[in-house]
């Protein structure tokens, strides 16, 4: 099969950033199914655009962005839909009035707790490791939004999951 040049640097794209897309929407969204979705969707979106992407100076960045928002939408969704089941079935009188604090929080279920923004900061900055600078550009904030919202992230994973084991988790690295 031959290839002009923007579809053989597309697919060099494809090949070297698919599977870090689909772990970052795995990360955001703690569903190992959709995240193949929606890293196939952000690259599809971008191959649409991949003549003017192409020439930009952080293809990846801006793949890492699409990526995020389709997250962001798929939650969206799923909370709604939580919701209108929650309405259908809320005439039923056994509830659970909360979580189950004797079970053991791991680090997706500590994720999906925190604030989106929160989340993605988390993610890229401690699980992919990005700069800050790499962080904002890659959601389209600034690098005082990222510190922010990674301090306060962390903080919350802290909180939630003490201090070292909440950096070991994210990362994760063990320390010896």
């Amino acid at each position: 099969m031959l290839f002009d040049d923007a579809s053989a640097e597309f697919h060099g794209f494809f090949e070297r950033h698919y599977a870090e897309l689909a772990r970052f929407a795995h990360l955001l969204t703690g569903e190992a199914d959709a995240a193949d979705d929606l890293a196939a969707d952000a690259l599809l979106a971008l191959w649409r655009r991949w003549d003017r992407l192409r020439a930009a100076e952080q293809p990846l960045a801006y793949a890492r962005g699409v990526v995020a928002n389709l997250a962001r939408a798929r939650i969206r969704s799923s909370v709604r839909e939580r919701r209108r089941i929650t309405l259908f079935w809320s005439h039923r009188s056994e509830r659970i009035e909360g979580p189950d604090v004797a079970a053991v929080v791991d680090v997706r279920t500590a994720l999906a707790r925190l604030p989106f923004r929160k989340r993605v900061c988390v993610v890229l900055r401690h699980a992919f490791d990005l700069s800050e600078r790499d962080t904002a550009l890659a959601l389209g904030v600034s690098v005082g939004t990222v510190k922010s919202q990674t301090s306060k992230g962390m903080a919350e994973l802290e909180r939630m999951l003490g201090a070292r084991a909440a950096g070991e988790l994210v990362t994760g690295r063990r320390s010896r």
